[in-house]
């Protein structure tokens, strides 16, 4: 179960995490958002320890909603500390976001990029 983050809890679970994390911002009636959760918790088991999967119901967050302009639902924001570095928002399909998830990661891994990379530049990693 991916850890459920609200306005309160958002700076200390995210911004003060020693790890990067992925929010995952959904909402209960988007249905696109509930077909992804199996490849977030995939992406979680497999990286455990590296990186950490947050979900954040944009309904009840719209400071949140607001504050990283979300234009559609599921959208996922890959921070380091208060920094973002990852946005994902036109989901195509399971097999791809966790293919852009990993290329992205196995990137930051490596490289200890800083840069913000968009997801068509992470799978071509």
């Amino acid at each position: 179960m991916v850890l459920s983050v609200s306005e309160r809890t958002f700076a200390q679970e995210v911004f003060q995490a020693s790890t990067p994390v992925l929010v995952h911002f959904w909402a209960p009636w988007c249905g696109l958002c509930r077909a992804i959760d199996p490849t977030l918790r995939k992406f979680d088991a497999q990286w455990t320890g590296r990186v950490k999967v947050v979900g954040v119901n944009a309904d009840r967050s719209l400071k949140l909603a607001s504050t990283y302009r979300l234009t559609s639902l599921p959208t996922l924001i890959l921070f380091e500390g208060d920094k973002v570095r990852f946005r994902f928002e036109h989901y195509q399909g399971r097999e791809e976001l966790l293919r852009t998830l990993d290329a992205w990661m196995l990137e930051t891994v490596h490289s200890g990029s800083n840069q913000l990379l968009q997801p068509q530049e992470a799978v071509k990693s």
